[in-house]
């Protein structure tokens, strides 16, 4: 069987580029506003300050600091928590190393918690198996937009006295249960990087209803020099994480943008679960009862006992006719890195893997079979709010042309 390509919809839309993303005359004015007050830095600009006002109504949080990375947003949501050095903050094995690095720099020990297969999320079970005397946070990643079950979650960290952190870099006005995430934990970390449902290339945002972690964020953010205070000083160790003038004015004019872009992406992964649910040896996405998922991406599971070859021969087919997925997601869980594996962290020392309790690195393969068979099994499509019926359309031919060919 040979799979005919419709040239008229290729190349699909990319988030890379600019035929897959949303920029106009929005951003170009908002550019221009920002220079023609000749004051680039948000200490002293407004436009900052304003994002930070409309993100955290947005997010349904009484504070919103802007910063300058995703990976920023979760080492200051980290630092606000402020754990001793060797104590743990639980994480999933399916993550970015962005979340472990901020970990990492603060001095703590990723824990890492199995996942269920069919969501790739942490669960409270699997974080409960977790949680020893030395636990002080839990980083929950709501991953590719789709939530984490966040009741029982938020329950254990209840019980156990515990604050959670949001990692929602990819799961932009995602719900749970009526709530956006971000603002069901502790703290919401969010990426304005170049891939996600808004972008302003790289970015970030914290946000939270905790005025005293809210300020501690800011401190963080602003090498911890107490602006506005009466006696400011430098209050802690910290970097200088700020979101300069221009990238705020870009990010505001993409948050007018942010309803139509998680809306369309809906739409259009809706159309492609109508389209394939029925193909065998493929299972669409897994979404719990009261969730909302905002499609970052659109993940299928594959049967390799019924598609031979799995995701890697369905994945070899799609990208011979221009859907440049990407079979496991990331090729290893986190935990086999070789920062971690090998604790290449502070010089020689292994710091903070060093002050580690023993079963904080066990990493042994029979911890963690829902993540090895999350990785084995997930075939990741990329997505945009850019796609429309016709893409989606050959997509789903696509999937089920190639996938009769594996099986035939």
């Amino acid at each position: 069987m040979s799979l005919a390509i419709d040239v008229s919809v290729l190349p699909l839309p990319s988030d890379q580029d600019i035929s897959g993303r949303t920029f106009g005359r929005e951003e170009v004015e908002a550019i221009t506003k920002v220079l023609s007050t000749g004051t680039l830095t948000s200490t002293k600009g407004e436009f900052t300050k304003h994002l930070e006002i409309q993100f955290a109504k947005y997010m349904e949080s009484l504070h919103a600091h802007a910063c300058s990375s995703g990976s920023s947003a979760l080492h200051t949501a980290v630092a606000a928590i402020n754990p001793e050095p060797g104590e743990e903050i639980i994480t999933t094995s399916i993550t970015d190393m962005g979340a472990l690095s901020a970990i990492l720099y603060q001095g703590a020990v990723p824990r890492f918690a199995d996942v269920d297969p069919m969501t790739y999320n942490v669960t409270a079970e699997t974080i409960e198996r977790c949680i020893s005397p030395r636990t002080r946070a839990i980083m929950v990643t709501h991953l590719f937009g789709n939530p984490c079950e966040m009741s029982e979650i938020m329950a254990l960290a209840k019980k156990h006295q515990l604050p959670v952190i949001e990692d929602c870099a990819q799961a932009f006005l995602a719900e749970y249960k009526g709530q956006v995430v971000g603002s069901i934990g502790d703290i919401g970390c969010f990426s304005l990087q170049q891939g996600k449902h808004i972008t302003t290339g790289e970015g970030g945002v914290v946000v939270s209803s905790n005025p005293e972690l809210a300020r501690r964020m800011f401190l963080f953010i602003n090498k911890a020099w107490g602006y506005g205070d009466a006696n400011p000083d430098h209050y802690f160790l910290a970097p200088n994480y700020r979101m300069n003038e221009l990238t705020s004015a870009v990010a505001l004019a993409q948050l007018e943008k942010l309803d139509f872009s998680v809306r369309a992406r809906i739409d259009t992964a809706n159309q492609l679960t109508s389209m394939i649910q029925d193909v065998v040896g493929i299972t669409t996405p897994t979404i719990h009862s009261g969730s909302k998922h905002t499609y970052w991406k659109y993940c299928l599971d594959v049967n390799p006992d019924i598609i031979p070859g799995g995701t890697v021969a369905l994945g070899k087919l799609l990208k011979e006719q221009g859907v440049f997925c990407a079979p496991r997601y990331i090729q290893k869980p986190a935990f086999q890195c070789q920062v971690i594996r090998d604790k290449r962290t502070f010089g020689n020392s292994g710091f903070p893997f060093n002050l580690a309790a023993p079963e904080a690195l066990d990493y042994s393969p029979e911890l963690f079979p829902g993540t090895f068979t999350a990785l084995a099994r997930v075939l990741v499509l990329p997505w945009s709010e850019r796609y429309q019926s016709k893409h989606v359309e050959y997509i789903a031919e696509t999937i089920r042309s190639a996938v009769g060919k594996l099986v035939s």
